[in-house]
């Protein structure tokens, strides 16, 4: 298995400007900051260590004897013994073990590819109505020059003895009205910015500038079910699977018998009542030894162990497929939903447009109907701010669905 480093995959050698920042580079400081998401490739990196781990063999075995009575022989007392001794499983265990540990290690390296999924899709969650309220600060701003251009337009018609004091104070209330709105606004956008940071894990009053406007492309329309399959939790569950089926061929393996080789060394005395040949000589004995595995409980109890952990994984992927199904044709649906949406607003503002260039028109040359000039005023607002909120619903949504299917930035 290939170990990439955090900082290949996540920095990909890129500096980031305070200014015009996207969506995108909001992604990529995330990732580099965020200590969930760090965390979640520290328990990547542990279990890939567990493998050479379980690869390895048994220590050996080392072990003393004095004979506190020494045990005569032909050629001389036995006075100590040595024993160096070695146990090897059977074949092909060490291999499955590796697996195990290798298949549990690439399923971690997915959940932390989902961990950094999930804060890609809670970042577009905060940003796009961060960007709507900048949008809608500009939208109250163009309201205001427009109703000010109004206020002095009511005006002089009233000097003029063409319009109405009263016109002039209904511009004068919508203006006041317009003015808080823009405050409260910016209010929100502090807080907003606050979580935004906390997300980007930096301190909460850190600027956040946002370089794009909300918008629809071909891009975003170009969704298939086919890629809820590369969702990593998906992943994950399939490489546990492959790892229950690994963990039975252990419990298998571990059921057979051990193999053993080693040596005795043993410290002879000489004898003194006589003179013999090999006198004193110690002794070298090679050993080989086998385990006995006769007690089979534990062992058939590890391989049910190992499939039912199997079928339950299964079940999970299962779930967690209609899951994903399921919450894609929700978004996928409010997806076409807000475009719909989207396309009457656009075609309201349109027309409002045009009514109003009418209206002015008339206003300008009789000084009639400026009740009716600012209803259709504040009309084309509400179109503008509702066709704003569609466009931020669809990008929430497909936000949501570039989560389910694993999309990379």
């Amino acid at each position: 298995m290939k170990t990439i480093t955090l900082s290949i995959l996540l920095l990909l050698g890129m500096s980031f400007s305070a200014s015009s920042q996207s969506l995108e580079d909001y992604f990529r400081i995330g990732a580099e900051n965020n200590p969930g998401l760090q965390a979640k490739y520290k328990a990547f990196e542990a279990a890939m260590e567990k493998i050479p781990q379980v690869g390895s063999l048994q220590d050996p075995n080392l072990s003393f004897g004095y004979f506190i009575s020494p045990v005569e022989t032909r050629v001389g007392p036995q006075n100590a013994r040595f024993s160096l001794t070695q146990m090897f499983p059977w074949f092909g265990t060490l291999r499955a073990q590796k697996d195990v540990a290798s298949f549990m290690a690439e399923a971690k390296y997915q959940e932390f590819l989902d961990a950094k999924n999930q804060l890609y899709s809670q970042l577009a969650t905060v940003y796009y109505p961060l960007v709507e309220t900048h949008e809608l600060i500009n939208l109250e701003r163009e309201n205001l020059k427009i109703l000010e251009t109004y206020y002095s337009l009511a005006t002089s018609k009233f000097e003029n003895g063409q319009g109405s004091l009263a016109d002039a104070l209904r511009v004068e209330i919508m203006i006041q009205a317009t003015k808080t709105n823009i405050e409260v606004l910016q209010m929100k956008i502090k807080g907003r910015n606050s979580w935004f940071n906390s997300l980007l894990s930096r301190s909460h009053d850190s600027p956040v500038e946002i370089s794009e406007m909300l918008q629809i492309t071909d891009a975003d329309r170009q969704i298939s079910t086919d890629s809820i399959q590369a969702n990593p939790m998906l992943g994950s569950i399939d490489l546990k699977i492959q790892a229950s089926e690994a963990s039975v061929r252990v419990a298998q393996k571990q059921g057979m018998p051990k193999l053993g080789a080693g040596v005795d060394y043993v410290l002879v005395g000489e004898r003194t009542d006589m003179d013999i040949p090999d006198n004193g000589k110690n002794v070298l004995m090679p050993m080989v030894t086998m385990s006995l595995p006769i007690f089979r409980g534990k062992y058939k109890g590890a391989q049910k162990e190992a499939k039912l952990m199997q079928e339950s994984y299964q079940l999970e992927k299962d779930e967690l497929n209609n899951k994903l199904f399921g919450s894609y044709y929700r978004f996928s649906t409010d997806m076409e939903i807000q475009e719909n949406l989207i396309s009457l607003y656009s075609k309201q503002v349109q027309t409002s447009e045009q009514t109003l260039e009418l209206l002015y028109s008339a206003y300008s040359n009789s000084g009639n109907d400026f009740e009716e000039v600012l209803r259709v005023q504040q009309q084309l607002l509400e179109y503008q701010k509702m066709k704003l909120k569609a466009t931020v619903a669809y990008q929430t949504s497909l936000a949501q669905i570039n989560y389910i299917t694993a999309k990379t930035f």
